[in-house]
């Protein structure tokens, strides 16, 4: 099948003209919801610009999405109808919405598409090949997929390291092209990768030192500076030998953290560590107000856990942020949803609107807490719509939904 870098290219692809051809576009709409309400719709935003110059060029745009992890089968709660509701908000005209993937309501709502008109097809995980490990299970859906348009655009990419039939499979059976979002995406993650401005800082958070084993392992022979927060921080800690009380610890990981940072130091890599915490001795629930503490780093209670990095660590991370020319961020410094431990990642966001170079959100938790924490997006050099895609290209992986479409 005919690739393409970008929709100029498509269109050449289809004869010079998009007008009155059916076009599937794999959009990330994968948002959260409280019952049907989005509390955030990123991402719907992002997909906008490629699904809006579809429409300007007279295509008749047929939109497939993911929505949470049902099981191969439809299920209400994670049905793509309210994301086609603000989709049409955000386009400013009226999305048609089929409430099957491939089936008769699929058909007969693409069937129904006049040029320059957009419709949202049903959640597809609501179908088992879309995720089907077994090729031929994923082809036959794919099949189906395909035969829905004449041509395909991949613009979701915080799923293009997931080799999935509307991802992978569907590409290999249409012309095809990259959208605006994850070309920009992919040329945001090259500056980070291949000759990156100095000084070049990576911070990383979140929860687990196992989701982010890969990306330390490659960064580590590229950027200049590693600072580390978040839950993954006490096991770091708990490598240097000091006590972490009840904070998240992964006892498997130590070898690994003790290697990493001998193996910073040996190649002149700068780690840096929280010098102090907030805990407390419970868990942020409904139940019950926090009662934050600030504490040494190497002091931390028997009865506490670790939920963010303390503000003497917030300022030490701001500060050695403050020259970076590239920065690339993933993952919260704490428990960033409850105000009283949101102190940290709310400091090092502050920091990276302030870069004088490239800084990127990578998306995620990351994003998620830029928008909450009321920051102006505009204010960040890139702001990723995939955490999961950026971390796998940031460890030199390749990822299928990319490597496809220079097929």
């Amino acid at each position: 099948m005919t690739g393409t870098s970008g929709l100029s290219g498509l269109t050449t692809a289809l004869g010079g003209s998009l007008r009155g051809k059916r076009v599937l576009v794999r959009s990330d709409l994968n948002v959260p919801l409280d019952g049907s309400t989005i509390t955030d719709d990123g991402r719907i935003r992002a997909s906008v610009p490629t699904i809006r110059a579809l429409l300007d060029e007279g295509a008749r745009v047929v939109v497939t999405a993911h929505l949470g992890r049902p099981k191969g089968a439809p299920d209400p709660a994670y049905s793509l109808a309210p994301v086609a509701g603000r989709l049409g908000e955000l386009l400013g005209a009226e999305v048609a919405f089929a409430t099957d993937t491939v089936g008769e309501s699929a058909r007969a709502t693409v069937a129904g598409l006049g040029d320059g008109q957009v419709a949202v097809l049903e959640n597809v995980r609501f179908n088992a090949g879309e995720t089907s490990k077994d090729d031929g299970e994923r082809a036959a859906f794919a099949d189906a997929l395909a035969g829905l348009a004449d041509a395909f655009v991949s613009d979701g990419f915080g799923v293009v390291h997931r080799k999935q039939a509307s991802v992978y499979d569907v590409a290999q059976r249409l012309p095809h092209a990259m959208g605006t979002l994850v070309g920009t995406e992919i040329d945001v993650l090259r500056r980070l990768t291949e000759d990156p401005e100095r000084p070049y800082a990576v911070v990383l958070g979140g929860s687990k030192v196992s989701d982010k084993l890969g990306v330390i392992d490659n960064l580590l022979g590229k950027a200049d500076r590693l600072l580390i927060g978040g839950g993954m921080v006490f096991t770091f800690l708990a490598a240097q030998g000091h006590e972490v009380g009840r904070s998240l610890l992964e006892a498997d990981q130590l070898d690994v953290c003790r290697a990493y940072l001998t193996r910073a130091e040996e190649s002149g890599v700068q780690i840096l560590l929280p010098t102090d915490v907030v805990v407390d001795t419970a868990f942020p629930s409904g139940d019950r107000e926090p009662e934050p503490r600030v504490v040494p780093a190497d002091r931390i209670p028997a009865d506490s856990l670790g939920l963010d990095i303390g503000p003497e660590s917030a300022a030490a991370f701001a500060a050695a942020l403050a020259d970076a020319r590239t920065v690339f961020w993933n993952g919260p410094m704490g428990v960033f949803e409850t105000d009283a431990f949101a102190g940290g990642t709310r400091a090092v966001a502050q920091a990276l609107t302030r870069i004088d170079g490239l800084s990127v959100v990578g998306g995620g938790d990351s994003a998620a807490a830029v928008r909450q924490l009321g920051f102006d997006e505009a204010a960040f050099g890139h702001i990723s719509t995939g955490g999961g895609a950026s971390l796998e290209y940031l460890e030199g992986r390749e990822l299928p939904g990319i490597q496809v479409l220079d097929a």
